[in-house]
């Protein structure tokens, strides 16, 4: 196999395993709370408490890869997100699973950072794009088999082996991460300690009081306590990076119209895609009493269009450029995505399941844009930098995501009198997280209309890439 495909598929192993166990433990929740004797939506904690793990690790992957080393980073991360797994099949309670699945947000944080950091420093940037289709595709595999395997493990053996399905696939991961990803290295300079503690601890105190105010999982003024005391945490995060020469996260790189553009307006749109995970499995068995198997069935095919869309992706960039691809496809997929609340019991799952095959080819293109986008204009020297900072950026709105989907149920069943899970509130739940993807649009709108043209490959006759030009912003 050529280097160039053989290593972005490596590193996907990684992203496999990872994708396939959020997909599956999401097809299991209702099944899950049924045994630990709690709430489904209480269950969001669990996807929240990993999403936690990675906001908080991700920003000192770059840095720990540069000190101990690209492939000895990522062999240790793949190993510490199956040892994660391990706690979680082993899981009694609730308290254990969201502990266990805080060890495999550790793993993960630094597992498919510190991979894609590896691409971004090894593959020329007019050919990140393809590079990156590389990469997701076989990462598309496991949305693909996980609700469907989620579904036929729950319905048929315990719960547990949706974790333990990692390790084979680990440890593939890992024998192929010592012979082929090189070691790469960087002088990383000291590390902010102080810049680490005020993230971590900022960014966890804020999503775990975001996530639990209500749910009666802890009291509330200890909720609220922790949405306090985390958010002073991230202000004086701002503060300290202002002062600091070198920052944990370089808050700089927002100043770079396509790097913002594409972490805070992907940000905007991943809010809508954290929540379906939560929203649709619960909609498709608690509200339209389909088996934990027949969901899954039904939900895979998004991830089918995802994979197809890669294919597509690197052509439709070079036709259509970075800008108009961004804001009429985050319109089109948000749409898509508000349209999921209109499906009823006695819709035709074969409808459902083309609505979910096209949303998921539009969410896959503006995915490859948004990463593709994100580091037109980083320098080398701060590609580290860039990847942690739109890493943990991506994590913080998923989770995010899945907390206002939560809420979202909440205030719609205390209006329509009906349970959380009644069918008709996921009508308003998903509306609200459409609306909240087509906030993104604004972001997108005010990029350059040149941007990102070497990514998207537009060069002059001969091989040379076009001579920057000029950036101008679309009047507003």
């Amino acid at each position: 196999m050529r280097p160039e495909r053989r290593l972005p598929l490596i590193i996907a192993c990684a992203l496999f395993i990872e994708n396939m166990d959020s997909t599956a433990i999401s097809t299991a929740l209702p099944t899950i709370a049924a045994e630990f004797d709690t709430s489904p939506v209480a269950l969001k904690l669990a996807l929240t408490t990993y999403l936690v793990a990675l906001a908080v690790f991700i920003p000192v992957s770059g840095w720990i890869a540069d000190r101990y080393g690209s492939r000895t980073t990522f062999v240790l991360a793949i190993a510490v997100f199956l040892l994660g797994s391990i706690a979680c099949a082993a899981s009694g309670s609730l308290p254990a699973l969201v502990a266990a699945r805080f060890v495999q947000g550790m793993g993960g944080a630094l597992m498919v950072p510190v991979g894609r950091l590896v691409l971004l420093r090894t593959v020329p940037k007019n050919e990140l794009v393809v590079a990156l289709s590389w990469l997701t595709i076989p990462a598309l595999v496991g949305p693909m088999l996980g609700p469907p395997l989620g579904g036929f493990i729950v319905t048929w053996f315990d719960w547990r082996w949706i974790f333990l399905i990692n390790l084979p696939m680990g440890a593939l991961g890992i024998a192929l991460a010592l012979r082929y990803v090189p070691n790469l290295r960087e002088p990383p300079g000291p590390l902010d300690g102080v810049g680490f503690a005020l993230s971590g601890l900022g960014l966890a105190l804020t999503l775990f009081g975001f996530s639990t105010i209500g749910r009666h999982l802890v009291p509330l003024w200890v909720a609220l306590g922790c949405l306090g005391s985390g958010l002073v945490a991230l202000l004086a995060y701002v503060v300290h990076a202002q002062r600091h020469p070198r920052p944990l996260l370089d808050l700089s790189l927002f100043r770079l119209p396509t790097f913002r553009a594409g972490v805070v307006g992907g940000s905007l749109f991943r809010i809508g895609v954290g929540a379906t995970p939560f929203l649709l499995p619960l909609m498709l068995q608690l509200g339209f009493g389909l088996s934990p198997l027949q969901s899954g069935l039904i939900t895979f095919v998004s991830a089918a269009g995802a994979m197809f869309m890669k294919t597509l992706a690197a052509n439709i960039l070079r036709r259509w450029g970075f800008r108009r691809v961004l804001v009429f496809n985050a319109l089109i997929a948000s749409v898509l995505l508000a349209c999921y609340g209109l499906f009823r019991a006695d819709t035709p799952h074969l409808f459902i399941s083309a609505v979910l095959l096209i949303a998921g080819c539009f969410r896959s293109l503006q995915f490859t844009s948004l990463n593709a986008i994100s580091y037109a204009e980083v320098d080398p020297v701060r590609m580290g930098q860039a990847s942690s900072l739109a890493g943990m950026m991506q994590q913080l709105s998923l989770s995010v995501g899945v907390a206002i989907g939560g809420y979202a149920l909440q205030l719609a069943s205390v209006f329509s009198g009906q349970a959380e899970t009644a069918a008709v509130n996921f009508s308003v739940a998903f509306a609200v997280v459409g609306f909240c993807s087509a906030l993104s649009v604004w972001s997108m709108w005010r990029l350059p209309a040149e941007a990102g043209e070497e990514m998207a490959g537009n060069a002059k006759p001969g091989g040379e890439i076009a001579e920057p030009k000029v950036l101008q912003r679309p009047a507003t």
